[in-house]
């Protein structure tokens, strides 16, 4: 079963307009795909706590690629 969240605006205009919040949780689970709104209330590390460790956007990929880098440089 693999899950993410997406900015509702993402999603095709016909699905967009039957959603009522900015954010949707996507599950896919045995070929089925399953939208489910996010409500504003509800805590988005409580949802992909694996996934939203850095999900605030401070770390991305190429920024923790480089403190890695850096690190084997230092202790080099």
């Amino acid at each position: 079963m693999a899950e993410l969240i997406l900015r509702a605006s993402a999603l095709p205009e016909p699905i967009f307009r039957l959603i009522r919040t900015e954010r949707v949780k996507v599950r896919e689970s045995h070929g089925e795909i399953h939208l489910v709104p996010i409500g504003e209330s509800a805590d988005r590390y409580s949802v992909l706590p694996i996934l939203g460790m850095y999900s605030d956007g401070k770390l991305t990929v190429d920024g923790y690629l480089e403190r890695k880098h850096s690190d084997k440089e230092l202790e080099r």
